[in-house]
């Protein structure tokens, strides 16, 4: 336990030793029809993501959208499925005190409830947030809507009370060893899964959930799907 407060206590010392960030650009994008879409979901990514970089690679935004999509017609072609990929706040800098503070997650929390709300009067389709990391503890102070449902990933935490439906930790993702502490306004809750239904998603590494031809992204887009019975555990 002295050995967690240290290494929590290096970490905040680190990050609180760093410039200020300045505000971060803001891009949502739907990937597919959404007009039409049987199912949605919406992709909320965590720590240094950018507009810029939207795009590259499957660990982004942009990116698992696409992953998403394209795993959706392999296992379900007759299923229209939408995917947004949402950066509507400011994502913070992995080195940075926002990281381990819940400041950016409640203003991304307030907004994406407000998306979830404008979706909601476009489409009765069900949605499911997938949320990625620092994403995860933004999901946790969103006002879901009826039907909505929540899968954390690669997450540290979420907000006091709250709770996803669906939690993964891939084998090879560094976040497993964050310490689960919290220090007044700084730190993380308890892990997610203690209060969810844990999933297989491999032994991949942090960036690797939405890896084309992984059981992760499979497991990931039959939850989309809500196929649940064929969502595989990792008992």
């Amino acid at each position: 336990m002295r050995r967690k407060w240290a290494v929590l206590g290096l970490t905040v010392a680190t990050m609180v030793a760093t410039a200020p960030e300045p505000p971060q650009e803001r891009l949502v994008r739907v990937y597919g029809d959404l007009a039409g879409a049987e199912r949605i979901a919406v992709v909320v990514p965590g720590s240094d993501t950018t507009a810029a970089a939207f795009e590259r690679g499957h660990h982004r935004p942009g990116g698992a959208a696409r992953a998403l999509l394209a795993e959706a017609g392999r296992i379900a072609p007759g299923t229209k499925v939408a995917v947004v990929a949402w950066l509507g706040y400011d994502s913070p800098a992995m080195l940075s005190l926002h990281t381990v503070m819940t400041d950016r997650a409640r203003a991304g929390g307030a907004a994406l409830s407000r998306t979830l709300e404008s979706l909601a009067r476009r489409t009765s389709a069900p949605i499911t947030l997938i949320c990625h990391s620092y994403g995860a503890l933004v999901c946790g102070h969103t006002r879901l809507g009826p039907g909505v449902r929540t899968v954390a990933i690669g997450s540290p935490g979420l907000a006091d009370g709250a709770a996803p439906d669906w939690a993964g930790m891939a084998g090879g993702d560094w976040v497993a060893r964050v310490p689960r502490l919290r220090i007044g306004p700084i730190g993380y809750g308890a892990d997610p899964r203690s209060a969810a239904r844990v999933f297989a998603t491999g032994t991949g590494g942090h960036s690797d959930y939405f890896a084309p031809g992984g059981v992760s992204l499979r497991n990931l887009t039959l939850l989309v799907l809500r196929f649940y019975d064929r969502v595989s555990s990792t008992a």
